[in-house]
């Protein structure tokens, strides 16, 4: 597939990171430890980490011109990532998140302000070129749509030779019921540890030999478990699975399943095997829990 890129669809916002050595009490007034501005969103923080990594990429989402907007593009322009794709809108306002980040809890809180501002539609994703791509990334968001989009790559993938044809991934990540539709549609499925544990699982093995049977033939479905690792079923009904490898010192857990997520893309999307996909993605996760962003996630050896 030589240089053909992973194209990644879903969110981008604004998150404005406050740093803090305790979660602040309500009705208090506390001073954070720092603040940074940074381009957030699961399809998003994605492109960074595949970039990070070396992999030609690009974002497919919808933004609302202004200077949240203009913040974004330019570290989108600083990362490398193609954004030709991107669905400017007419109406709306780009996303905004507020993020506690509180390094001794190990914990990240997220609030979001999501706006009016529509989603990509079946219809903008007509206009992209498919042939630009070995791999298309779906973060779950409007599934009926999204489907609409994997159904046109299915329509082309039956016109080419096997391997010529795109890869299609999913993220299942909240629990919405619209949502679980995708499960079917997914060559390389990712369900959540919320959405495992909203179907009654408690570990990562069950749920993939519980939920298994939404996913099409052949499919890969792979759930990571946070402190606990990840774990992967294909169609030979085999788990897989990994530990997980965590910092010396938990610093920042924000966009970690994103890091996770990217990483097992990057590895598949090479030719790597499961095994090797999934225990990458948890170290590269791992690596990310341990600094503040992205910068330092990738090792020279990569």
């Amino acid at each position: 597939m030589g240089d053909k890129k992973i194209l990644c669809i879903g969110l981008v916002c604004l998150d404005i990171i406050n740093v803090v050595d305790k979660y602040p009490e309500e009705d208090t007034d506390t001073r954070c430890l720092s603040q940074r501005w940074q381009r957030g969103g699961n399809a998003s923080n994605s492109c960074t980490v595949l970039s990070l990594l070396g992999a030609p990429c690009a974002f497919m989402g919808s933004l609302a011109p202004g200077h949240v907007a203009d913040f974004i593009v330019g570290d989108f322009s600083r990362r490398g990532v193609d954004i030709s794709s991107v669905a400017w809108q007419r109406e709306g306002e780009t996303p905004c998140a507020c993020c506690v980040v509180c390094p001794p809890r190990g914990s990240r809180t997220v609030v979001l302000s999501d706006t009016n501002l529509p989603d990509v539609s079946a219809a903008d994703f007509s206009k992209v070129d498919l042939s630009q791509y070995k791999w298309i990334h779906w973060e779950g968001r409007n599934a009926e749509e999204q489907v609409k989009m994997i159904q046109q790559v299915e329509l082309s993938n039956n016109t080419l030779p096997q391997q010529h044809r795109i890869t299609v991934s999913v993220e299942i990540e909240k629990t919405r019921e619209p949502l679980y539709q995708l499960f079917h549609y997914g060559d390389v499925v990712f369900v959540s540890k919320d959405v495992a544990m909203h179907f009654g699982f408690h570990s990562a093995a069950s749920a993939l030999k519980g939920l298994y049977h939404r996913v099409k033939k052949g499919a890969v479905l792979i759930c990571a478990w946070a402190e606990k690792g990840a774990d992967a079923m294909g169609p030979d009904g085999i788990v897989v699975h990994s530990d997980a490898f965590p910092p010396e010192a938990v610093v920042d857990t924000l966009g970690a399943g994103d890091t996770f997520n990217a990483s097992v893309i990057y590895t598949l999307s090479n030719g790597g095997g499961v095994q090797e996909a999934l225990t990458f993605g948890c170290q590269v996760a791992g690596r990310k829990c341990g600094v503040h962003g992205y910068d330092e996630i990738v090792t020279k050896t990569e």
